[in-house]
């Protein structure tokens, strides 16, 4: 008895492994645990197992008018090499 006793207490004070202090995740977790993807709902689940978009959630995108604007959306992914100026070694000196 006082072997079993003894055991228990020495098993009590173990250092716990470090598995135990990782991040938790779904396949470590219990069963109805859902982590989700970190974004935000943009409606409910109903009673009866459709779901409701809500408009106010949905994200809102102010774009504002870019005619005339001299500069394009597209960016080269093969630049063409521009030349130095003198005037920015002038500044320098």
């Amino acid at each position: 008895m006082t072997l079993g006793l003894l055991s228990a207490i020495g098993r009590s004070f173990r250092r716990k492994r470090a598995s135990s202090l990782d991040i938790l995740s779904p396949k470590r977790a219990p069963r109805d645990f859902y982590k989700g993807k970190n974004c935000k709902p943009t409606g409910f689940h109903t009673n009866k197992g459709g779901y409701v978009v809500q408009q106010d959630k949905l994200p809102n995108y102010v774009i504002p008018d870019l005619t005339g604007f001299k500069l394009k959306p597209y960016v080269s992914q093969c630049p063409v090499e521009v030349n130095k100026t003198t005037g920015s070694t002038e500044a320098s000196k």
